[in-house]
């Protein structure tokens, strides 16, 4: 009774404890958001919903929220259909398999800050490794920084390159508890690659996909890092997300109660998302179907 005891008493303090660290900022930006502060050490002063009035009706903020699910959405259906692919691949014996396995990942252990740094290294219209590739062709060299579309572009890429070997990881375990003897059975009833791919791989990952689609998800559009780093919201605001707004008005713009507005709003976007998602893909259905 006592090691019982003991159990159950670890795990509530580890739930109050994690509950303190992510609900007590949650809780104090909900707070704030209802005020207008220039600093955290000037007192605040109550404006009510007067900051989510007037993010509603900035522009920036709906060109934000458009942006982040463009971007999201791409790096999304890029990273999942790539992840698949790799680890349809990988789960097939060759020579070697351990080593390319290995090695799929590495990007994954990349910090952020380096991948981000290498890709302005390589695309560096004056001196990156792209531009000399280029020049060796005859070929020209374009700022890829001062177009939207290919900022917005590069963002999606470098995340794609970052984030897939997790894809990769988590499909090539769901495909190891497909049982073999289904495979089996369907070549003996003459099915194809597809089919087999179809009504089994398909149906045998249905809980991972749903699991990493919901996770890439929420990261992909919380994404901070790899947009401030790469572009900081450039050119002209048009890789402009809901993070790097609630950053730039709190921190630049110095209106903590806008930006904690903003991250408000977006907590509130990503949390109906998710349940509505939760309600059309539910986990614990998808785990009883296989």
């Amino acid at each position: 009774m006592r090691q019982d005891w003991r159990i159950i008493s670890l795990f509530v303090g580890g739930v109050l404890i994690v509950g303190a660290i992510v609900g007590g900022p949650l809780l104090y930006s909900i707070k704030l958001s209802f005020y207008a502060a220039e600093s955290f050490i000037a007192p605040p002063r109550w404006v009510g919903f007067g900051n989510y009035l007037a993010i509603l009706e900035d522009g920036n903020f709906w060109h934000a929220l458009l942006n982040g699910i463009l971007i999201s959405t791409s790096g999304i259906v890029l990273q999942v259909t790539l992840g698949v692919t790799i680890a349809l691949v990988l789960n097939r014996p060759f020579v070697g398999q351990t080593v390319v396995r290995a090695l799929s990942i590495v990007p994954y252990f990349l910090p952020t800050v380096v991948a981000c740094l290498i890709a302005q290294w390589i695309l560096d219209p004056n001196y990156g490794l792209l531009k000399s590739i280029l020049a060796s062709l005859g070929s020209g060299m374009f700022d890829w920084g001062a177009n939207s579309t290919t900022a917005k572009g590069t963002i999606v890429l470098i995340s794609v390159w970052i984030w897939t070997p997790f894809v990769v990881t988590c499909v090539l375990a769901g495909l190891q508890t497909i049982p073999a003897q289904l495979y089996e059975a369907a070549r003996v009833d003459g099915a194809g690659a597809w089919k087999q791919f179809w009504h089994i791989t398909l149906p045998g990952l249905r809980s991972v996909l749903i699991v990493v689609i919901l996770l890439r998800g929420i990261w992909m559009f919380n994404k901070f890092d790899v947009i401030w780093l790469l572009t900081k919201g450039g050119p002209m605001n048009q890789t402009e997300t809901l993070p790097t707004l609630a950053y730039r008005r709190a921190f630049l713009e110095f209106d903590l109660g806008g930006g904690a507005a903003v991250a408000t709003i977006s907590f509130a976007l990503l949390a109906t998302v998710i349940l509505i998602y939760l309600r059309f893909f539910p986990i614990d259905e998808a785990k009883q179907g296989r």
